[in-house]
């Protein structure tokens, strides 16, 4: 699986990634959207609300029948795959600054832009697939100013055994304090 907030890279990150692999590519986004496996919209945010648990079955029903490896991508991944089918989930993490430009540059505005930049800072992402799949399973990466290439090339190493994976090694909270912007990424909404 390959999750983390909007904006972080998962897509391009995970179709490089299938395709180095030669492995399924799932955009849980794409599957909610062409399979209308969804509970509702949410009109805030302008977004479709995806039924986790038809999700789920479905996520099921497609790793069950390949018969090779199934790449993941979304940031609710996993809400929707079974932890003993999950071999590694990579929780990709951005610098909130340039988070924030990309996700401007994306049209993302108030509080959908406020609300992922805090999950950024507040390791959402992070927090959610440790809790799903154990420390052992979850590998953080920082793409902060890297090029895809060198994103898809640390995963593969770590698939490989040939680089450790690690949880922990970004702490935008306590970055952001301590050069005292902290106040220009959390706002309330």
């Amino acid at each position: 699986m390959v999750t983390g907030t909007p904006g972080v890279g998962k897509t391009t990150v995970s179709r490089s990634l299938a395709s180095k692999l030669d492995a399924v590519y799932i955009s849980l986004a794409e599957l909610v959207e062409r399979e209308r496996l969804i509970s509702g919209v949410d009109k805030a945010r302008g977004t479709l609300i995806a039924d986790t648990d038809r999700v789920s079955k479905r996520m099921q029903e497609i790793i069950k029948s390949s018969e090779c490896d199934v790449i993941v991508d979304g940031h609710y991944a996993v809400d929707v795959v079974a932890t003993k089918d999950v071999h590694r989930v990579f929780v990709l993490r951005r610098d909130p600054s340039e988070l924030k430009n990309i996700m401007e540059n994306r049209g993302f505005k108030e509080r959908k832009l406020w609300e992922n930049l805090a999950a950024e800072i507040l390791d959402v992402c992070l927090w959610d697939a440790v809790s799903a799949c154990g420390s052992d399973k979850v590998c953080e990466i920082d793409v902060s100013g890297r090029r895809i290439e060198e994103v898809v090339e640390d995963i593969i190493l770590m698939l490989e055994g040939r680089k450790k994976c690690r949880v922990g090694i970004v702490d935008w909270l306590g970055k952001l304090e301590g050069e005292g912007r902290l106040h220009e990424f959390l706002r309330p909404f």
